[in-house]
């Protein structure tokens, strides 16, 4: 019953997933996550942890990434509507600094597949979002590293109305930007 359509991005290793939904009069159906499927499309990773969010609009959660313990995720919004951001942070990737970003939604239904060596991150545009992902590596406290949201060596284009600014959390406020962060790229 499975069937997903993936779309690979212009940064080797991103893709965008997008699963059958099955539509009738009650509601919907659709498999969120079908091993055998993603297999075929050559998305073969494992996933160990599922994690779940909920964030308010303007909140933006990001840019992180985990320093030793590198985690590949599979994202998608449960309620809601957020823009999803993923940066390349790969040493000697040909797309190194580079961003992609998809609106990823309860309606629209879309999945976004992160692999390790990206930070990550996400603004929220609906008044509250709820966000899912699955991760192919454990939770390891004190492995978190991240980049300035705003950097413009990055240049990433959110969409945070003119005139405001997003809600972040104290740590997300001190990150810095991707030379300072790698210098040695």
């Amino acid at each position: 019953m499975g069937q997903i359509k993936v779309t690979r991005c212009e940064i080797e290793g991103l893709a965008v997933i997008e699963p059958a939904v099955h539509r009738d009069a009650r509601g919907y159906f659709t498999e969120t996550y079908n091993k055998k499927d993603m297999a075929e499309a050559g998305l073969t990773m494992e996933f160990v942890q599922d994690n779940q969010s909920m964030s308010s609009k303007g909140v933006l959660r990001g840019l992180h990434f985990q320093i030793a313990h590198p985690q590949g995720k599979l994202v998608r919004v449960l309620s809601g509507e957020v823009f999803d951001v993923a940066v390349d942070v790969r040493p000697g990737s040909a797309t190194y600094g580079k961003w992609f970003g998809v609106v990823l939604s309860a309606e629209n239904m879309k999945q976004f597949y992160i692999p390790e060596g990206f930070a990550h991150g996400f603004y929220v545009m609906s008044e509250t979002a709820v966000f899912a992902y699955k991760v192919t590596d454990f939770y390891h406290p004190g492995d978190e590293g991240g980049l300035s949201y705003d950097d413009p060596e990055i240049g990433v284009v959110w969409p945070i109305p003119e005139g405001e600014k997003p809600l972040l959390s104290e740590r997300d406020k001190l990150w810095k930007s991707l030379s300072e962060t790698f210098p040695a790229k």
